[in-house]
């Protein structure tokens, strides 16, 4: 196998690749009765995407047993994903760097790409039209987003997979939090949604998850002695949910953690790069069961780390998500 080439997550990688996406845009998969998709994320020693390998560099494997590849694309794929940003109450402070940061995520879409943003807090509210017009996304971050409350996280997440399910494609929620889940009750005014549910839910539906949680240094003390004293990028005396790490494992997607809030345009950047780098390869389900199927995606090549979603459910009725 040739030595695998290292592309960086810069931005550059993305805005060079728009044009020949926009020429000749990769066709939307669509998951047949009998066709798994599986999107892989390669990275090499360094963390740096690898993306120049070739369908026999992989191995997928069913509940342990290897299974024959019957699709395999390289080439830049379209997205459709939903951005959920934390608008709760430790976020005040720190709106208007969180707002340019996520402006990073927009300004990187490709032709084919498809988004909404929303945010969580007091409600839950996701923008109605999918685009990926800047001006109209910029225009939701900046007016219809407010901030204060609690943290409704994976009811959050749950109304992304909502917003998403009725398309067909890659489908990704993309979630920023600074703390743990706090919800009381955001779906339809019943009981709050948990953890396991929506892990759950990605699997059986196959969502892709990506999270962006910030870490909470604490607030140095007001030399007036009048308390603590503002500081322009506070976290919040909170930490971001250990939960949403372990979500965005299982189902393939990413997670970054931040200790300082001016590091978020990098981290969304970093984001659509990789999902805009990923390879998509499918194989038949060897039994259409109604069961929970762990799959294992392999890579023949040394130093190589791949990252994809490690089950999906193979419905009885033999279409297969």
């Amino acid at each position: 196998m040739a030595a695998p080439r290292i592309v960086a997550f810069v931005a550059g990688a993305v805005l060079a690749g728009a044009a020949a996406v926009g020429a000749q845009q990769a066709p939307v998969f669509r998951a047949g009765a009998h066709t798994v998709p599986v999107y892989v994320t390669v990275t090499g020693a360094d963390g740096q995407l690898v993306t120049n390998l070739v369908k026999d560099d992989f191995e997928i494997f069913d509940n342990g047993r290897p299974q024959p590849i019957t699709v395999f694309e390289s080439s830049i794929q379209p997205i459709r994903i939903v951005i959920m940003l934390d608008m709760s109450g430790s976020m005040t402070g720190n709106l208007p760097l969180l707002r340019s940061a996520a402006v990073q995520m927009f300004t990187h879409l490709l032709p084919g790409d498809l988004a909404r943003v929303g945010s969580f807090g007091d409600r839950i509210t996701v923008s109605q039209a999918w685009t990926r017009d800047e001006n109209d996304l910029i225009r939701t971050l900046y007016l219809d987003l407010k901030a204060g409350g609690p943290t409704p996280l994976w009811g959050a997440v749950n109304v992304a997979m909502t917003a998403l399910a009725p398309h067909e494609g890659r489908r990704v929620v993309l979630v920023l939090s600074d703390g743990k889940d706090s919800a009381g009750g955001f779906r339809g005014g019943g009981s709050a949604v948990t953890l396991d549910e929506v892990s759950t839910r990605a699997q059986a539906e196959g969502f892709m998850v990506y999270g962006i949680g910030l870490a909470s240094r604490a607030m140095p003390p007001d030399p007036a002695g009048r308390g603590r004293a503002p500081q322009p990028n506070y976290l919040g005396d909170t930490e971001p949910d250990p939960g949403l790490r372990r979500l965005a494992s299982e189902s393939g997607g990413g997670y970054v953690e931040l200790k300082d809030a001016e590091h978020l345009g990098p981290a969304f950047a970093r984001v659509a790069e990789e999902l805009h780098r990923q390879y998509l390869i499918g194989f038949s389900p060897p039994n259409n069961d109604g069961a929970v199927h762990r799959i294992d995606v392999r890579v023949r090549g040394p130093q190589l780390t791949p990252r994809a979603r490690r089950s999906y459910v193979a419905q009885s009725g033999g279409e297969a998500r």
